[in-house]
């Protein structure tokens, strides 16, 4: 807030609308309302090993754009299937449409990653208007198998992810960065939240917004 408030630099919470989606297993995907209708969308990602997605990058990093609890929806209703959670994302992606994507590569996240693991330095920025082909280019470095990452099997399979020799390098090609002893999670993890713990998560929501919240605005100030 001390660097914001200067600039006039606004922090606005996110409402959630239903976006159609052409996609037949998504009829509508539950979004910020403010990101979709924002002027200009540039999307910060960093590079993480991630025990539940191998690895997230830019694609992944959109679903902070899905409103409050539904993101612990997304992990209930689509977590017991990989792909199927792979594919939510990328439509998430596709139906933001970032106009900048810059990731933060300089210090990477490697290991049993995003609570675990370990900081390890790659000297690596990237930047791309298609954030698709930002997150091939990534995984190209960090020399892990695409089929391993459901965003890219899912990007892959909807058309979105291009090839490699289609796409325009004008700073340095992925080859030249290759790291070859990134360190993945040790083992994968269910995406699925479960029940209790999303009813949990929920109810202490519910419990600082229209309780602990309301109570600490009208207590007499210390």
């Amino acid at each position: 807030m001390p660097w914001l408030e200067p600039l006039g630099v606004p922090i606005v919470e996110f409402q959630g609308q239903r976006y159609p989606i052409d996609n037949q297993d998504f009829n509508h995907l539950r979004l910020s309302k403010e990101a979709v209708e924002a002027d200009v969308l540039i999307n910060l990602p960093k590079v993480k090993s991630h025990v539940q997605l191998t690895v997230t990058l830019g694609v992944k990093n959109l679903f902070g754009c899905v409103p409050g609890k539904m993101k612990a929806w997304w992990h209930l209703e689509a977590g017991k299937d990989a792909d199927r959670f792979g594919v939510m994302l990328v439509e998430t992606a596709r139906a933001l449409q970032p106009d900048l994507t810059l990731i933060d590569g300089i210090f990477g996240h490697q290991g049993n990653g995003p609570s675990g693991g370990e900081s390890r330095f790659l000297g690596v920025l990237g930047a791309a208007i298609d954030v698709f082909a930002l997150d091939r280019a990534l995984i190209e470095v960090l020399q892990i198998d695409p089929i391993s990452v459901p965003t890219i099997r899912a990007a892959q399979a909807l058309g979105l992810c291009p090839e490699l020799t289609t796409v325009e390098f004008p700073g340095f090609t992925p080859a030249a960065l290759q790291v070859s002893d990134w360190k993945l999670p040790d083992h994968l993890v269910p995406i699925d939240f479960g029940a209790p713990r999303v009813l949990r998560s929920t109810l202490k929501h519910f419990y600082i917004r229209f309780i602990q919240e309301p109570l600490n605005a009208y207590s007499p100030s210390r």
